[in-house]
């Protein structure tokens, strides 16, 4: 038998005497890039034919679901079953989805609806995710980042009906206050992610309940929320051991104090960012090498009292780590690179933008360092006014980089960037050159400009 929808494919299926089933697509008119997945209609009076037909089914998109379910009343009871609906994103359709579209979606699933992601559906409210809660108490996974209109109701709901949620995302929630993390703390003990960033209502005394109750927490992101003082990190480090990601990016009123304990309780730590937190010393970076030696992630941009003390430290004791981002930490030099390049063969991604100190010779030990030939992908150097077309050369042996910045390094040259391409074919470079100053005026002793100033 042979289905189609929109004339636009088919899917012949036939029945071979082993009970087997072969599969076949054949568009018409267009190529399958553009085909949409099309099934048969299989005899209804065949239980092993509709389980087939079910099978199939949970494999197939939201849209496809839809659309197959648009064919006959058997192929739209089949493609409609809450089995097929475990996972639903509806990101690309946010602008359209109403909080009654959510309470359909769950009366639909049911139990079965796992993962589910209303990311920037900013329609939907509290009303709406109270029934989809009711409906839906098997959710691991949910996704509300941008959805503005739920406050802390919604948590309560969540508390109430939804114990096995595993993974959820209130990030931009900004209605979101201490009660949510009381209630996620309560009712939903399973919580291993959370991620409340920019929700600046949160303080210490929210995250002190969430932790006693959410003690398995591996991941959680506070970018943002920046009424949060040294308190609120001593009660993750004091609850939270397997924690293994932590993002306190702009939190300003964070100190060494509290990152310290943070250290000090959560050993398996793999990724921290403390970006923006201007307040944290290089006791960070040794607490991080004594405590933390699986260390992957460090970001700790714009924190200018970081030093080459600190970072020596660091690369001894962290031979796992991947991605830096030291932008703008001003007093690093040559020093940390050497150190770098000699005890961290794993690292890919390093930003060292406004890093004004570091010079060709600690780009050539980077260059000749242990990560450089299969591991460094990314090298942000960007406004380093002492780098030159030397360092250009010292990273022709980095066969896996694909991307260098190099933003107002008024000494890289573009006959530099060609030869780094020679060596390099495939690598993005991004660089700015500033105007050709204008050549003298015949006869005139006027003052000359560059071409992109502007004379007021």
């Amino acid at each position: 038998a042979v289905g189609a929808l929109g004339g636009s494919g088919a899917l012949l299926v036939l029945r071979v005497p082993l009970g087997c089933w072969i599969t076949a697509l054949f568009p018409t008119p267009h190529p399958p890039l553009f085909c949409p997945f099309v099934f048969c209609l299989v005899a209804a009076d065949d239980h092993r034919d509709l389980c087939f037909l079910c099978r199939i089914f949970s494999f197939l998109d939201v849209v496809t679901l839809c659309r197959c379910a648009q064919v006959s009343r058997a192929w739209n009871v089949l493609a409609l079953d809450g089995s097929n609906w475990q996972r639903i994103d509806l990101f690309d359709f946010q602008r359209d989805i109403e909080g009654r579209v959510v309470e359909n979606i769950s009366k639909r699933c049911g139990g079965f609806l796992r993962k589910l992601s209303l990311r920037g559906c900013q329609g939907v409210g509290d009303n709406a995710l109270r029934t989809f809660a009711q409906n839906c108490r098997n959710i691991e996974v949910l996704n509300l980042n941008g959805c503005t209109k739920i406050t802390d109701a919604t948590c309560t709901s969540l508390s109430k009906f939804c114990s096995k949620l595993r993974h959820l995302d209130l990030a931009s929630c900004t209605s979101i206050t201490n009660l949510s993390l009381k209630a996620l703390s309560e009712g939903c003990p399973l919580l291993e992610q959370l991620n409340i960033s920019w929700c600046d209502q949160v303080t210490k005394d929210g995250v002190q309940a969430l932790v006693r109750g959410c003690g398995g927490l591996k991941a959680l992101s506070l970018k943002g929320c920046t009424q949060l003082e040294d308190e609120a990190l001593k009660y993750i480090g004091a609850n939270c051991p397997e924690l293994v990601t932590l993002n306190l990016q702009t939190c300003l009123q964070i100190t060494d104090d509290g990152l310290i304990t943070i250290c000090r309780g959560c050993h398996k730590l793999q990724s921290l960012c403390a970006s923006g937190c201007c307040n944290i010393t290089d006791a960070i970076l040794n607490a991080l090498g004594q405590n933390c030696p699986r260390l992957r992630i460090l970001e700790v941009a714009r924190c200018s009292q970081l030093t080459d003390v600190g970072f020596t430290t660091l690369a001894r004791n962290c031979h796992e780590l991947e991605k830096m981002d030291l932008e703008e930490c001003v007093q690093i030099t040559d020093s940390t690179l050497i150190q770098l390049s000699i005890h961290c063969p794993r690292l890919q991604v390093l930003s060292l933008s406004h890093c004004e100190l570091i010079t060709d010779d600690g780009i050539r030990h980077l260059g000749n360092g242990a990560c450089a030939h299969d591991r460094l992908e990314v090298i942000e150097l960007d406004n380093c006014p002492l780098i030159t077309d030397a360092s250009l050369e010292h990273l022709k042996s980095c066969h896996s980089l694909e991307r260098i910045e190099l933003y107002d390094c008024q000494q890289i040259t573009r006959a530099g960037i060609k030869r780094l391409r020679t060596h390099l074919p495939n690598i993005k470079v991004h660089a700015y050159f500033a105007p050709v100053t204008p050549p003298p005026s015949v006869g005139g002793s006027r003052q000359r400009f560059c071409r992109c100033c502007i004379i007021l």
